[in-house]
């Protein structure tokens, strides 16, 4: 008899998330026997998440899931860290498990590799290279700055509203990009007509987060833009984009990346990225229908900032 696969997603607010039904669909296509549940802390905002763990162990749960707010603070509950997690300071599945007789619990990040590989397919075929603007610097921004290091472009251009959370952005990747990662001196609109292409990672355009954070107008008509809110996948500036013909990547994308990343590190198995992404595609088109404004999973993150259409919105950090 094959073994039940069990894997939970810690968080707060977490009630409505897409992540059960999408990783349990692409397991079960797999030939797997897989749980997956919520486990939301919204109301246990002191809860301790050393134990909550050790409960999970217990429970026989092989790994799970983090999300706002624990994807830093879960570090101090690990005993190995990913070199993504060290590299980018967060962390959004923890395995679990114990060798040799000791606990083993390790930190991975599959946000950063998740955009990554969306961006990389998105862009094949396009010039490589070029000045990328990211808009936002809260957590979705680390780990989308990590990815856009690593994929080599002349130049990354960081901009939010909050400039010590620019600053933080490059005191961490800075060194490993010398002379190319540098931010925006608080004047987004002056880079934007420079920009090869923009990554947007914010909530703005998410569900309770309406507006758009950037001018589309003021891009080059070559420019591409990529989002990370998904909540809905057609976000205004997405919507914008398009109508000028820009090229653009939904937030879909990322998300179905990184949980196609995390179940291959669960698993050990080779998701189908297609199928996830129509699948995850349903989900969004039925959770659009019976919306009722209260959802929570929307972006990466739940750092928010300011967009120039939706007065300001209260940062945050995870």
């Amino acid at each position: 008899m094959t073994a039940t696969v069990r894997v939970a997603l810690l968080g707060h607010g977490i009630g409505s998330s897409l992540s059960p039904a999408l990783h349990m669909e692409e397991a079960h296509r797999l030939g797997l026997d897989y749980e997956y549940r919520t486990v939301d802390l919204r109301d246990a905002p002191r809860a301790d998440l050393g134990a909550q763990l050790s409960r999970l162990e217990e429970q026989g749960y092989v790994a799970t899931n983090v999300t706002h707010p624990f994807k830093r603070s879960v570090l101090g509950h690990v005993d190995s860290l990913s070199p993504a997690v060290r590299r980018i300071g967060a962390a959004n599945l923890v395995l679990l498990g114990r060798a040799r007789g000791r606990r083993s619990r390790t930190a991975h990040n599959t946000d950063g590799t998740g955009f990554r590989g969306a961006l990389e397919r998105f862009l094949a075929g396009r010039p490589a290279g070029g000045r990328v603007v990211q808009v936002g610097a809260g957590g979705a921004g680390l780990a989308t700055v990590s990815a856009l290091v690593d994929m080599g472009f002349e130049q990354v251009v960081v901009h939010d509203v909050a400039p010590a959370a620019v600053a933080a952005v490059l005191d961490r990747f800075g060194p490993l990009a010398p002379g190319r990662l540098r931010g925006t001196g608080g004047s987004l609109e002056d880079w934007l007509p420079r920009a090869d292409g923009v990554v947007h990672a914010t909530p703005v355009g998410m569900v309770g987060h309406p507006g758009v954070a950037l001018d589309v107008d003021r891009l080059a008509a070559g420019a591409w833009v990529a989002e990370v809110v998904y909540r809905p996948l057609e976000t205004a500036l997405v919507r914008r984009a398009r109508a000028r013909g820009l090229a653009t990547l939904d937030g879909g994308a990322m998300a179905v990346g990184q949980a196609a990343d995390s179940l291959r590190l669960i698993t050990g198995l080779e998701p189908d990225l297609g199928r996830m992404r129509a699948h995850f595609a349903r989900l969004v088109a039925d959770d659009g229908a019976h919306d009722d404004g209260a959802h929570d999973d929307g972006a990466h993150d739940d750092s928010a900032h300011e967009g120039p259409t939706t007065g300001r919105v209260r940062p945050g950090e995870e």
